[in-house]
């Protein structure tokens, strides 16, 4: 059983908050990015307002417990654990009461080779509970920009949760599937479910692309965001995103085991 105490010490152990991998110029080169609306970092969100610079520290100070002061450039970004902690309980909370109407989720990530164990382990115990964990538009071609260029992606499923994947036959260096920023993925899944007809999601759940893109359409959205992902908390300050968990999204898969379980244990549902 995982306690906050304990697993606000974990969050600090593996790096998943307190002083993180991501790099504060990174960080900053992402809000610049942000601020001048580029694509790559908006990732589905369409902001109501313009956001500066200043405003966009602040707000990742307020979100995540970065530093505020715009001089400083450079070393590692912090999270604040006490705020991962009040966002995974806010999480649990709104998987409880999903699971307790048994409405359909979609879940999807763009970081499958960190995150698809976290999302597949929500996807079973909210099967469990009696949700319909949808799988629309499996198989279907998604053309995504990269920074290689145009790539053709298809969309998959593995124990429920969608991710993309490079044409041809999954072998053992593609079977995650590949890392993604792009909102297109959830676009052509929700246009599929509602094109057939049958239920469409009362809450997409993952990060990315995922949420920003579901979000934006109108979906109710949560997940989780690193500090270099200003999309999703300006999404959720403009109230597009329901809710993001602030933490480092690329550490060990093994390290998020403990964040499933007690967000489960929160949300009285079985694992």
């Amino acid at each position: 059983m995982w306690g906050a105490g304990a697993l606000r010490a974990h969050l600090l152990a593996a790096r998943l908050a307190g002083v993180v991998a991501t790099s504060r110029e990174e960080s900053l080169r992402s809000y610049r990015l942000f601020a001048a609306r580029d694509p790559r970092v908006l990732i589905g969100i369409d902001p109501e307002r313009g956001w500066g610079m200043g405003e966009l520290i602040g707000l990742m100070a307020e979100r995540c417990g970065v530093s505020a002061d715009p001089g400083h450039v450079s070393g590692h970004d912090v999270i604040d654990p006490g705020l991962t902690l009040a966002a995974l309980d806010a999480f649990a909370e709104r998987l409880a009461e999903v699971a307790g109407r048994r409405a359909p989720v979609l879940l999807g990530t763009g970081h499958p080779h960190r995150l698809l164990g976290f999302y597949a382990d929500l996807a079973d115990a909210l099967s469990a509970a009696g949700c319909a964990v949808l799988t629309p538009a499996q198989g279907l071609c998604v053309d995504i920009t990269t920074r290689f260029g145009l790539r053709t992606y298809n969309l998959d499923y593995v124990r429920g949760v969608a991710l993309v994947r490079e044409p041809g036959p999954v072998s053992s260096g593609r079977a995650t599937g590949a890392h993604t920023h792009s909102p297109l993925p959830v676009r052509v899944a929700l246009a599929a479910a509602a094109e057939a007809g049958g239920p469409v999601p009362e809450l997409v759940i993952g990060d990315h692309g995922w949420v920003c893109g579901a979000g934006q359409l109108g979906f109710e959205a949560i997940g989780l965001a690193d500090t270099d992902d200003p999309a999703l908390f300006v999404g959720e300050a403009e109230g597009v995103v329901s809710l993001v968990v602030p933490l480092d999204d690329a550490v060990r898969s093994a390290y998020y085991r403990p964040l499933t379980r007690y967000v489960l244990n929160r949300a009285c549902l079985s694992q």
